[in-house]
């Protein structure tokens, strides 16, 4: 991961490390703060967040326990 993506990956892992949200606004939120920036595919393909079906039918993102790693070890958990 670049030092110019980094900071920006870790604030997408630290939102959803808060409490899990729904995809639609996951997208919402990165996507248009950051529409020219793979922040979402570097977040995936590092393993920092996942998506799931909620028991409810909503896709949910959540960060998973290497998002939770980095995120302590850079001082934000």
């Amino acid at each position: 991961m670049s030092d110019e993506t980094r900071a920006l990956v870790l604030d997408l892992v630290e939102f959803v490390a808060k409490r899990p949200r729904p995809y639609a606004e996951v997208m919402e939120a990165w996507r248009t703060s950051c529409p020219r920036l793979t922040i979402w595919e570097d977040a995936q393909d590092r393993n920092l967040v996942r998506r799931f079906r909620s028991p409810t039918g909503v896709m949910v993102v959540a960060a998973t326990e290497n998002g939770r790693e980095l995120l302590q070890a850079s001082g934000r958990l």
